[in-house]
């Protein structure tokens, strides 16, 4: 069996890839390998349960629940939240697992499941191979012991969630926003009632977009992955900003009065210098990815901030973080994490603090993005070529190596599989846009021949 677990969880085509069976199944494993690591003892197990919108998530939940319950872990089901407000709400309520069924930025048919442990870190790489090779076990027919009686699992609805959730946000908030007129693009997805109910506590004028989530229409040309209805809406209502979402809210984009796009390496450093301004940004340093755009490098060392940049995916970031003592992290795609505040990305905290740093300081958000120029970038994603052999292809790391040549120091080249699809992505970084095309398609076609 290969591995289950991607980057970000356990992800695929609900009902195809990801059955009800292996929710019920990776439940139970979990349940027993936290139970084995000595994380239940003396005490009565308990688990927080959440998910996005998705039609899927209805029958995934469910047998996510279910799963739980028969190993003996009473269940609170705090119903459609984001993925940030089921890591708050496990650390928060003492609960020793936290369950998230999304598939975040992914198109409606896929969903995930992603498992947090107790104070809502993620889990450990070893604690999920350990839970795959427990549901290997089950699923092959080895018996486990069943919890009978008073001893299977309670489930309990927990609506109160919601409302401790947003007051945790407004609570971390610096200033408020009073004055601030903001259109939130909410992705259809589990954002929806909690974004704008949390900016409108905090005294913003909001006008909301894909905020009417049916199961089948998260994501849907909306939401962080498709800024246009965004930049639109902010243009057409005068706002002072815009903030985008994902799926499951792990993420923040931002366009500004004049409709242009601010991405997740420009949110970092205005953060950044607000968080060091009042000596919050410890050892001056902020985590970034490979990904991270050369203009961020530039710009923090301009600034006389350390960037420290980790493999791609919010996980590796959070482990950085949490080994050195930073503050800050992120992806250029949106995922920024708050350490102080926050257990894994949080869109809407982003998207408040950023709101907030507008302002206090009374400037605008395109005026606080100019802190860093954007290099143009250009990333093409290759599909159905084996990404696994992106590392050992001799061909494509000549075609890399001649890339770098001609780059130069004034750009950069990097290829990696897609922890969470499959797939290669090329990027290329130039200081003009049609070099980088030029580069970007030519190692795209490299790739479709070399591991096609």
């Amino acid at each position: 069996m290969g591995r289950l677990f991607g980057t970000d969880g356990v992800r695929g085509v609900a009902n195809a890839d990801l059955t009800a069976e292996l929710a019920l199944g990776l439940s139970v494993a979990a349940a027993h390998v936290l139970a084995e690591a000595g994380t239940f003892e003396g005490h009565r197990p308990t688990a927080v349960v959440g998910r996005d919108p998705r039609a899927s998530g209805e029958f995934l939940e469910a047998a996510v629940v279910a799963g739980l319950a028969s190993a003996g872990v009473d269940v609170l089901r705090v119903g459609v939240l984001p993925t940030p407000a089921v890591a708050y709400l496990t650390g928060a309520l003492g609960a020793d697992l936290g369950v998230m069924l999304s598939a975040s930025h992914n198109a409606m048919p896929d969903n995930g499941i992603k498992f947090f442990a107790r104070g809502g870190h993620k889990l450990a790489d070893e604690l999920e191979d350990r839970i795959e090779t427990i549901y290997e076990q089950h699923r092959t027919g080895e018996p486990w012991e069943r919890p009978t009686g008073a001893g299977v699992g309670r489930v309990t609805e927990y609506a109160e969630g919601f409302d401790q959730y947003i007051a945790h946000l407004v609570a971390v908030l610096p200033n408020r926003l009073d004055g601030l007129k903001v259109v939130l693009d909410e992705a259809h997805g589990a954002a929806s009632r909690v974004s704008p109910e949390a900016f409108a506590r905090a005294g913003a004028e909001v006008i909301t977009i894909g905020a009417a989530p049916d199961g089948l229409n998260i994501n849907d040309g909306c939401g962080s992955t498709h800024l246009e209805l965004l930049k639109a809406a902010v243009v057409t209502h005068g706002a002072d900003l815009g903030i985008a979402h994902d799926g499951d809210a792990d993420r923040c984009l931002a366009v500004d009065a004049t409709g242009a796009e601010v991405d997740g390496d420009q949110i970092l450093a205005v953060l950044a210098l607000a968080l060091r301004e009042v000596g919050q940004l410890r050892k001056d340093t902020v985590v970034g990815t490979v990904m991270s755009n050369l203009g961020f490098k530039i710009a923090m060392e301009r600034e006389g901030i350390q960037l420290v940049q980790t493999a791609v995916g919010d996980r590796y970031v959070l482990e950085s973080m949490k080994a050195e003592g930073y503050a800050l992290g992120g992806e250029q795609s949106g995922h920024v994490i708050v350490l102080d505040h926050a257990t894994t990305g949080d869109g809407t905290l982003t998207g408040l603090l950023l709101a907030a740093r507008v302002v206090a300081t009374g400037r605008t958000l395109a005026e606080l993005a100019g802190v860093m120029q954007r290099l143009p970038q250009l990333l093409i994603n290759v599909p159905d070529v084996d990404k696994s052999r992106v590392g050992t292809s001799p061909e494509l790391a000549d075609a890399v190596a001649e890339a770098e040549r001609e780059l130069g120091s004034t750009g950069r080249v990097l290829l990696r599989p897609s922890g969470t699809e499959p797939l290669v992505r090329v990027m290329v970084e130039a200081a003009d846009i049609d070099q980088a095309r030029g580069i970007a398609e030519r190692l795209a076609d490299v790739v479709k021949s070399a591991l096609g």
